[in-house]
């Protein structure tokens, strides 16, 4: 038998079942149906994903209980017509879209007589319920967050986009995995060369399977050796559906809590969805501190040890005498001490975020706290130093994105030996190399150093929503992410119009 479905079951069951020999969690029941029973069927399904068929409140259930005592001549013009009009029965016309269908999770149902396959579909895989993001905590704002579930996902923004004009494109990745991808955009917002370049990136490539968003995010990157992110990552229905508003493309996993957004810049991975929800005197301020934390996890260890080694002129005679009283009896050069404790604490932090549980933050905490003041004691480094790469770590935890943070955490090595060799002109050699690298990276035809960068665009809010916010009011257009045409967001009614 070939891939096409036979009216003969015999035919039908022999193929199923030497397809699915050794897959022990796939059940495959012959059943009698119909008026005395004389209709021969065959259900098959997985196991764990497919409810009860004795249940009326699931569609199988009210199917089967259906066509129970049905006469058979009946029974296949009724599946034919789908009579009971479920939206969630079709018929699928070849052996290769059957078993795709069941390996998602839902049921086959085949009839003697008949040369279609039924997909009845039903509960689905076990997935986690909606529960609250646990690595983008807000304090004001939606507390759900994305589950493992694609569809799931899609359904939380558009409960909060209600408009037919947010399209949900889907897509299946991976020969062997047949993972379902979802993009989701605003039809009369989006740029469709965005949208066309996205998905030209997702057709660029063939693999075995797709397991999470991070697989698709390295396959599509255009500057795919630069260790900063192209793309923005969230948990946060709520963040992904005020970024869609603004013309962004929001890609979907299955099996992944975590959602992609498209383009990303820089000034993107230093907001948080609760800027959106507070005064701009409070969201500029805290933005002014996720932007000073971050120089100071670039730059902090390296300029110590620029300033301390080469340019002691530049400091008070004070603080000169305090650092050399405090090195006492350290044997080893100021590089290797700062690079010991670097290296303990990033160390610390790994092993934190790998304990399972409320026992990481233990480690974590208490794990610095006792590899710094033991260091101190055995005269292996000065307190000085302690106090400059704990002031960096935490500088580090400011930033609200991960996958943001983690390229200015490895490159703070690279500042700490030119600091440590070459002074502050080291300092200002690694600077010149990591703007002009950032100045030169595009995000789907958008520059990262946005808005900073992009300034010559015209309609575009730029400086109103930077380093600091404008008060919401005044936020009208938005980015420039969006068509030129649909720039404007906000407008103030009138009496008589808008």
């Amino acid at each position: 038998m070939n891939n096409t479905i036979s009216t003969h079951i015999d035919e039908n069951e022999e193929y199923v079942r030497k397809r699915l020999q050794n897959c022990d969690d796939c059940i495959i029941r012959p059943m009698l149906l119909g008026e005395g029973k004389k209709i021969r069927c065959l259900v098959v399904y997985i196991e764990v994903a497919v409810s009860n068929m004795v249940l009326e409140d699931s569609v199988i259930g009210k199917l089967v209980n259906h066509i129970w005592e049905m006469p058979g001549d009946e029974l296949i013009e009724f599946v034919k017509d789908n009579g009971m009009g479920i939206s969630d029965v079709q018929p699928l016309e070849n052996m290769d879209k059957a078993f795709a269908s069941m390996l998602a999770g839902n049921a086959i149902f085949f009839i003697d007589g008949y040369n279609k396959a039924i997909k009845i579909g039903s509960k689905g895989y076990p997935n986690l319920s909606v529960s609250e993001s646990s690595r983008e905590k807000v304090l004001r704002g939606s507390k759900e967050g994305f589950t493992d579930a694609v569809k799931t996902n899609a359904a939380l923004v558009r409960k909060r986009i209600r408009d037919t004009r947010l399209k949900v494109k889907q897509k299946t990745l991976g020969e062997r995995s047949q993972t379902l991808v979802q993009l989701l955009y605003m039809e009369d917002l989006v740029r469709p060369e965005l949208l066309s370049d996205i998905e030209e990136r997702l057709a660029s490539f063939v693999i075995d399977g797709i397991l999470d968003t991070g697989a698709i995010e390295q396959l599509t990157e255009k500057h795919w050796l630069s260790p900063f992110p192209q793309f923005q990552t969230t948990e946060r229905p709520d963040k992904c559906a005020a970024e869609i508003l603004n013309g962004r493309i929001l890609l979907l996993c299955d099996h992944s809590p975590t959602g992609i957004l498209l383009p990303a810049v820089l000034n993107d991975f230093l907001q948080v969805s609760e800027d959106n929800y507070n005064h701009f005197e409070i969201v500029s301020f805290q933005r002014l501190i996720r932007y000073f934390a971050l120089f100071l996890t670039l730059l902090f260890s390296g300029t110590y040890l620029a300033v301390t080694n080469f340019h002691t002129q530049v400091l008070p005679t004070n603080l000169i005498l305090s650092f050399s009283e405090a090195r006492q009896g350290v044997p080893f050069p100021a590089l290797l001490e700062v690079l010991f404790m670097e290296i303990a604490f990033e160390t610390i932090r790994e092993a934190g975020v790998r304990m399972p549980g409320p026992l990481g933050g233990t480690i974590g905490i208490v794990g610095g706290l006792i590899v710094g003041q033991a260091a101190v004691e055995a005269n292996l480094v000065s307190p000085i130093v302690v106090v400059v790469v704990a002031v960096t770590a935490l500088c580090s935890l400011a930033i609200p994105n991960q996958e943001f943070s983690a390229p200015f955490r490895m490159l703070k090595f690279g500042f700490i030996f030119l600091g440590g060799t070459l002074g502050v002109f080291g300092i200002l050699l690694g600077l010149y190399l990591v703007i002009s690298h950032l100045a030169g990276l595009k995000s789907f035809g958008i520059p990262y150093l946005t808005p900073f960068a992009a300034q010559n665009q015209t309609g575009y809010r730029g400086e109103q929503d930077g380093t600091v916010r404008a008060p919401f009011r005044f936020l009208t257009k938005r980015p420039l992410y969006a068509r030129r045409e649909e720039q404007v967001k906000l407008r103030t009614k009138k009496k008589g119009g808008v």
